[in-house]
């Protein structure tokens, strides 16, 4: 049985501590909205992976990360917490 894998290049935001943009390609931020990119600018690569349903990622679940990729061409990793404290406000 063949494990799917899904390529992945991470970026991390100088301006946003602990925020992470994951792209599907390197260097390809095509399918970011330009709102998002302003935000986080600027980005620094950090590393590229293969991710498959049997990778760990620290702070989130590799499915998710994966399905966003295919779906949308990024993933934004935002600090735990952050989505829930935000939507309180």
């Amino acid at each position: 049985m063949k494990t799917e894998e899904v390529p992945c290049a991470i970026y991390r935001s100088e301006k946003k501590t602990d925020h992470y943009l994951y792209l599907k390609q390197e260097g390809d931020f095509s399918q970011v909205p330009q709102a998002l990119l302003d935000m986080l600018k600027p980005l620094t690569f950090v590393m590229a992976l293969e991710l498959h349903a049997q990778r760990k990622l620290a702070q989130v679940d590799v499915t998710q990360v994966m399905e966003r990729l295919q779906q949308q061409g990024y993933f934004l990793q935002m600090p735990p917490g952050t989505w829930r404290h935000a939507k309180t406000q």
